[in-house]
C-alpha cells in the first residue's frame, strides 16, 4: 500500500508557538462544560455529630439548670404558699405537678411520662442526621425540658412512673411552671416556624426540593 510523506524541502505549517499545531479537539471536556453550566456547587454541610454535640449541649445546660433549680425550690420555699418577687404578680409559688407542663392534663402522669420517653429516643435519633444548627437549638431545649421533668416523674413521689413534677415560677394568671416548661415550649416553636419557612433539620438551609426548583429556574432563564 502507497503512503503519502511530505516531499524533501517542504514545510509543515506552524502554531503560533512554533510548534506543530495540535488537531482540533472538538467541545471542552464534557465534566469541565457540565460544571460550567450549573450553579456553583454548595458548600458541603457539616457533619451531623458536629450538630449532635450542639444539641446535647442545649440540652445539657437546660437539664442542670432545671434539677438545680427545683431542688432549690424543694429546700427553701415553702409547699404553697407564694413567696412575692414583684407584688403579687410574679412569685415563688412550689407545687407539685401530676400533669404536663404548665399543669395541664394532671391525672395522666404514666401515660405523659411515656409520651416524653418517646420523645426523647426520637431526638437522639433525628440527632444522627441533624444538619441545621437552628434545630438542633430547637431540639435540644426540647430535649433538655424532656429530660428534666422525666427526672421528676421517675425518681420523685409516689413512685416511677407517677413521680408529680416540681413547678415554683407563678406570672399572674398563667399556671406555674418550672425551667423545663418554656423550655421545651420554646423549643417546639421555633421548630415549628423552621418548618414554616422551609428549614428541615437534615439540610443547613431551605428544603433541597425549592433549591433545586430555584435552580432550574434560573437555568431556564438563561
Amino acid at each position: 500500500m502507497w503512503h503519502a510523506y511530505p516531499r524533501a524541502g517542504t514545510t509543515l505549517p506552524l502554531g503560533d508557538d512554533g510548534g506543530v499545531p495540535d488537531e482540533p479537539t472538538g467541545s471542552a471536556d464534557p465534566l469541565t462544560s457540565a460544571e460550567g453550566t450549573g450553579d456553583a456547587a454548595e458548600p458541603e454541610a457539616p457533619a451531623p455529630p458536629r450538630r449532635l454535640r450542639l444539641l446535647l449541649s442545649v440540652a445539657a445546660v437546660v437539664l442542670v439548670l432545671d434539677i438545680v433549680t427545683k431542688v432549690l425550690a424543694v429546700k427553701l420555699l415553702p409547699p404553697g404558699q407564694p413567696v412575692s418577687i414583684i407584688g403579687d404578680t410574679v412569685t415563688w409559688t412550689l407545687v407539685r405537678n401530676s400533669g404536663a407542663a404548665f399543669s395541664m392534663a394532671t391525672g395522666y402522669t404514666w401515660v405523659l411520662t411515656l409520651i416524653a420517653t418517646g420523645v426523647v429516643v426520637g431526638i437522639f435519633w433525628m440527632g444522627r442526621r441533624l444538619v441545621s444548627p437552628w434545630w438542633a437549638l430547637g431540639l435540644g431545649m426540647i430535649l433538655g425540658g424532656a429530660m428534666g421533668n422525666l427526672v421528676d416523674r421517675f425518681f420523685r413521689a409516689p413512685g416511677p412512673l407517677r413521680g408529680h413534677v416540681v413547678d415554683f415560677l407563678s406570672v399572674g394568671w398563667w399556671p406555674v411552671f418550672n425551667v423545663a416548661d418554656p423550655s421545651v415550649v420554646g423549643g417546639a416553636i421555633l421548630l415549628v416556624v423552621l418548618s414554616i419557612f422551609g428549614f428541615d433539620f437534615d439540610t443547613v438551609g431551605r428544603r433541597k426540593a425549592e433549591r433545586a426548583t430555584l435552580g432550574r429556574h434560573k437555568a431556564d432563564q438563561r
